[in-house]
């Protein structure tokens, strides 16, 4: 193809378009830009030392950590691994809305950002947090894939448990880290 004059502003088009999906996957105006996924971000936020994919959490979590179905402020909801989640996923919770409703903090639901206050839905049917729906930004609704979930882990020892020591660098309280802890804060 012939790049002339009367094609050019074609080209220039497309090329900052490509520039700007490029920065953020064309959602730069949802949350707080980051490097980094839903499991470093949850340590930081909860304090929590546990290591390896989303997954992976909740067994790692076993007998060190309150693993409950009931969502509580600063608990951390962990979604199991599907075709569409390989590596699980990891969402703080932000506050408690209704039995069946939170609000999450998460980073990398959306490509390379941090999203705040985020609704998900309980769908399941024995009402144990064991399905869920996720509010998607870009079209402002609840997202129509279900993802199961395992349900919540607690930063906070399990009964009966020692009380578990961070390794060196990582924090054992809750650190706000643009964690909202009450709706609407």
């Amino acid at each position: 193809m012939i790049v002339g004059p009367r094609n050019s502003g074609r080209w220039l088009s497309l090329g900052l378009i490509l520039c700007l999906t490029a920065c953020g996957g064309g959602y730069a105006r949802y949350g707080q830009s980051t490097s980094y996924t839903c499991v470093p971000y949850a340590r930081q936020v909860t304090g929590l030392p546990i290591s390896g994919d989303a997954w992976e959490w909740w067994n790692a979590a076993q007998g060190r950590y309150v693993e409950t179905i009931a969502p509580a402020p600063g608990g951390v909801l962990v979604f199991r691994r599907t075709s569409r989640l390989p590596s699980g996923h990891l969402a703080v919770v932000s506050a408690v809305t209704s039995q069946r409703r939170i609000l999450v903090t998460q980073a990398n639901w959306l490509p390379y950002r941090i999203t705040s206050n985020q609704p998900v839905l309980d769908v399941s049917a024995a009402n144990d947090w064991s399905a869920v729906r996720v509010w998607w930004p870009p079209v402002n609704n609840w997202g129509q894939t279900v993802y199961p979930t395992f349900g919540f882990i607690l930063p906070q020892p399990a009964r009966g448990s020692a009380s578990p020591s961070a390794p060196p660098g990582v924090p054992m309280a809750a650190s706000d880290n643009g964690l909202r802890l009450a709706a609407g804060s």
